[in-house]
């Protein structure tokens, strides 16, 4: 039997579709709200290279991955494991796969596919879509409103609200945290939003961004602070990118608060250890240069040498030990992260004491609010995904108490 309790959800990312599941299978009419022309435009973008939904990761090493906010994950992700999550894609006929590195991705389907079957069945269901509807806030009692794409504004009375509008990295898919003011305005405690898994920013030499723009620097151990990442870098004309620079990138971002510029350091010989790299540069060399050198003895070559040259000085590349040290430990610069529009994600937004276990407002009863307009950060890897998931469905189990109605039942059934 179809509920007539009319709930509205905004934002159609995966937080937000995952709430409208929720609330659908328990019963409720939904309407789904979003800025764009059509639904899931960020979940797209994060299947560009390969969609990597989740991790296969033990339960607390991932909660771990969410950093000051793990004991709070750790419940999310009991809620909605990410076991929940592959479960329940299997049961929209999508089968996923672990890879080698322990990243869980779709065995056959793309994220098309996988978003045009999740559409589809909520549209089965009677979730109604509404397009090009960008959320302004609330009336004075307290209705949703909305600006639609004629210019006309849409008061949408509904028993709960909740909210899943993204942060405020990639504002082209709609995250583009313009409803900070709008609660910001009840009062809601938001910290500013910050770039996350983000390049980095060097001054480079106009030779070596010119020259070596786009050339990847392979199988590095990158360290700042007391972190480490290990993997392949690309060097770009602003900087670095690449895995293990993500990874890094909150340590960075939160160090060039305190100091500028940050250092950041560079094994380029990971597999040599210094002492048996001290030996083989202490040969003479004759008249051999230094390139050929390095080639022949530890196979240095391409873009990592002309970064030695790039950072050493003459003097430093004269000398085998000091010249071992830099290998080992090549010391870059960093003036600045990319900006937060180009960021893969973003950290900052509503506080999490600003909700309650069901991630509830607590200034503003029947509002929830689910995904990245939370305060949390997380690598790549299927984290961010897993994260927007968890709240999503998190945050719906919440609205559904609070209406009195029962909570649905787990793993969750596409087709109920």
């Amino acid at each position: 039997m179809k509920d007539e309790t009319r709930v509205v959800v905004v934002g159609c990312g995966p937080a937000g579709l995952m709430a409208a599941t929720v609330l659908s299978q328990a019963g409720l009419s939904v309407d789904i709200f979003d800025t764009k022309a059509s639904a899931g435009c960020k979940f797209l973008v994060a299947g560009r290279g390969g969609l990597n939904l989740t991790h296969a990761e033990h339960a607390e090493p991932f909660a771990a991955r969410y950093g000051n906010n793990a004991e709070i994950f750790s419940k999310l992700l009991a809620d909605f494991s990410p076991d929940d999550l592959r479960a329940w894609l299997r049961g929209l006929g999508v089968e996923t796969f672990i890879g080698t590195s322990g990243r869980v991705f779709p065995k056959d389907a793309t994220a098309h596919n996988i978003l045009k079957i999740w559409l589809e069945t909520l549209a089965k269901r009677g979730v109604a879509f509404h397009y090009r509807h960008r959320w302004q806030g609330f009336t004075q009692t307290g209705a949703p409103l909305f600006l639609t794409e004629t210019g006309e504004t849409l008061e949408f009375p509904a028993k709960a609200l909740l909210l899943a509008l993204g942060g405020a990295s990639w504002p082209q898919t709609g995250s583009d945290g313009s409803w900070t003011s709008f609660l910001a305005a009840k009062g809601v405690l938001l910290e500013p939003f910050r770039p996350a898994n983000c390049g980095v920013e060097v001054a480079w030499s106009e030779h070596f961004r010119t020259r070596f723009s786009g050339k990847p620097l392979k199988n590095l151990l990158l360290c700042c602070g007391d972190r480490q990442a290990i993997g392949d870098v690309v060097i770009t004309a602003h900087g670095l990118e690449g895995g293990p620079v993500y990874a890094l990138s909150a340590v960075i971002r939160d160090l060039l608060e305190q100091t500028r510029p940050a250092p950041l350091l560079l094994d380029l010989k990971r597999d040599i250890t210094l002492e048996r790299l001290q030996e083989k540069l202490e040969h003479p060399r004759g008249k051999e240069s230094l390139a050929n050198f390095l080639r022949k003895a530890i196979h240095l070559t391409g873009p990592a040498y002309s970064l030695l040259h790039e950072i050493c000085t003459p003097e430093d590349l004269k000398n085998p030990t000091i010249l071992a040290g830099r290998i080992k430990n090549l010391p870059v610069s960093i003036i600045n992260t990319r900006p937060l529009a180009e960021a893969i994600s973003s950290a900052g937004g509503v506080t999490f004491p600003e909700v309650d276990a069901n991630l509830m407002l607590h200034k503003m009863p029947g509002v929830f609010v689910a995904g990245e307009m939370l305060d949390w950060e997380a690598p790549t890897g299927g984290y961010l995904l897993q994260g927007a998931f968890s709240t999503g469905y998190q945050a719906a189990q919440g609205l559904l108490k609070w209406l009195g109605h029962t909570p649905s039942p787990q793993p969750l059934s596409p087709d109920s």
